[in-house]
């Protein structure tokens, strides 16, 4: 005679573990049946807020465009943005938050490497990737982490190979250097060491400046008696601009080189005619309305009418980590995981360049930097140019 009440109590702890095995019914954070929840933290109030918005409308309207497609294998994508103030302890708390409190699937295109590097360890506890980061900063992929994905070439790679190649270029007898005092600062200033190494120079004078400066008559007094000709720059907008009119009110105009978070048509725009011939690292092409390529030029169009203003690089860039974020999902079939997702990611190939510039990118369980490739770009006549092809 069976047992009525062992048998109701065995019947559901198999049910229990059914459920607990089951890839179905397993839970993985920030998807549901109808939706996947990401997040992006931007700066939408400190100094690189004008960086910020523009990569949050250009992940924006790449959402919005997957959704009125349908989505992804039914489930719409949701874009939760929080505010850094490009400082790491709000990195922090807005980290904490999302995983903590939203739950989001994974975070994308978070702004900043020393914010990136504040954060981390609070996503990597809870299981949630940081996925292309807007930082060049070598901890973005290295050391190789299963939650880790980044297509920013290196601050340190691109300035080591584009500085020492200008350098030669231009014949310069001495460099020097101004750079933010931390994270980002260093790894530019490391990889301007690195590379002038590399063709037997020693980098000369060096002097740095704490994020939000707009003084640095001192600091390029300093550099201009060291008798350098050849200026590195770890430098973002308000700094680029200040330290470049600076060089020039005081008659001082060396060749000036700076890395990819200097690329943008903010410095132009602001700095007027004085920022002409300045140099900067740079991974795509600046996306004017009126580009020459008729891709970007639809898509900078579509833009401009989307958000009422023109586009840049930060927005393009945050556009396609969207359009990679698709890819990756739609590999990883209805069944979205964490694991599910990673091993698309690891097993996608190679992404072919698209129409913004970038270079082809691929990654594998030990490469998680989609393409180390980089070029140059030169303000002529108040417009970036390229002037180098991709290396």
């Amino acid at each position: 005679m069976i047992d009525r009440s062992n048998f109701a109590r065995v019947l559901s702890l198999s049910l229990a573990l059914l459920a607990i095995t089951s890839p179905v019914a397993a839970q993985t954070q920030g998807v549901t049946k109808n939706e996947i929840l990401i997040a992006t933290i931007q700066d939408l109030s400190g100094p690189v807020a004008a960086y910020g918005k523009a990569a949050r409308n250009g992940m924006q309207l790449r959402v919005d465009e997957i959704n009125e497609q349908g989505g992804i294998h039914g489930r719409k994508i949701k874009l939760l943005v929080e505010d850094n103030g490009y400082d790491p302890k709000k990195a922090v708390l807005a980290t904490q938050k999302l995983v903590n409190q939203d739950k989001v699937f994974l975070i994308a295109a978070h702004i900043g490497t020393p914010m990136n590097n504040a954060a981390m360890p609070v996503m990597f506890e809870k299981g949630v990737i940081n996925f292309m980061p807007l930082s060049a900063g070598r901890e973005m992929y290295d050391p190789p982490h299963k939650l880790k994905f980044a297509s920013v070439a290196s601050y340190y790679d691109t300035m080591r190979m584009n500085v020492a190649k200008l350098y030669k270029e231009k014949n310069a007898k001495l460099a020097c250097t101004l750079y933010q005092d931390d994270d980002y600062g260093l790894e530019v200033l490391r990889g301007a060491e690195a590379g002038l190494k590399d063709i037997g120079v020693t980098m000369g004078e060096k002097t740095t400046y704490k994020r939000g400066a707009t003084d640095f008559s001192s600091q390029i007094a300093r550099l201009k008696a060291s008798n350098c000709d050849f200026l590195v720059l770890g430098t973002i907008i308000r700094e680029t601009i200040g330290a470049i009119g600076e060089a020039r009110k005081t008659g001082w105009n060396p060749t000036i080189v700076g890395s990819q978070a200097s690329f943008t048509d903010l410095i132009h725009k602001l700095g007027g005619k004085a920022m002409d011939g300045y140099y900067a690292v740079s991974t795509v092409y600046f996306p004017y309305l009126d580009v020459e390529q008729q891709a970007l030029r639809f898509w900078a169009n579509k833009y401009k009418t989307k958000f009422v203003e023109d586009p840049s690089t930060y927005a393009t860039g945050t556009y396609a980590t969207i359009e990679i974020f698709i890819r990756a999902a739609q590999k990883a079939g209805p069944n979205l995981s964490t694991d599910s997702f990673v091993k698309a990611m690891e097993t996608m190939g190679e992404i072919p360049a698209d129409m913004f510039g970038t270079p082809p990118l691929s990654f594998s369980t030990t490469k998680r930097l989609g393409s180390a490739l980089s070029r140059l770009s030169q303000i002529q006549d108040g417009r970036w140019k390229v002037v180098s092809d991709l290396r």
